[in-house]
């Protein structure tokens, strides 16, 4: 079975780490808090045609691994997810709705993001290489 997925017109193989934090980094991701977020980021990359490689949510913060589409932006897939996710625990837990959160604002503004692919080194022997195996196999 190939790593790479197909679309249309393309195959790809898009890995990204993907870290985001409640506002201020208060420590609410626990118990069912935490439970409705895993299930809202599961079901969103789901509808969004993404895989879940890795998902660990931690009491201040999320470590996605995640597999996007390359019709997908990743502001796109965060937005959604994080919008989504924030939607669904304020209308679960209305009490967090309150200070210190003030209104909708269940996340930070931004998230952090890191490609997650073949290992530079070999990238760079293939790139380097590859017209002398292109002549060697003529």
């Amino acid at each position: 079975m190939s790593r790479f997925k197909s679309l249309a017109h393309s195959i790809w193989h898009c890995h990204y780490h993907i870290v985001w934090v409640p506002k201020y980094r208060f420590k609410i991701l626990r118990g069912k808090v935490k439970e409705e977020v895993r299930m809202v980021i599961i079901r969103s990359s789901e509808k969004q045609g993404c895989i879940i490689t890795e998902l660990n949510i931690q009491d201040d913060h999320i470590h996605l691994l995640v597999m996007i589409p390359p019709k997908i932006s990743i502001s796109t897939y965060v937005g959604t997810v994080k919008g989504k996710a924030a939607t669904r625990i304020f209308s679960k837990f209305p009490n967090l709705k309150v200070w210190p959160y003030w209104g909708n604002h269940f996340w930070t503004k931004g998230y952090c993001v890191d490609t997650v692919g073949l290992d530079l080194e070999k990238i760079k022997k293939y790139v380097k290489y590859q017209e002398k195996k292109e002549k060697e196999l003529e």
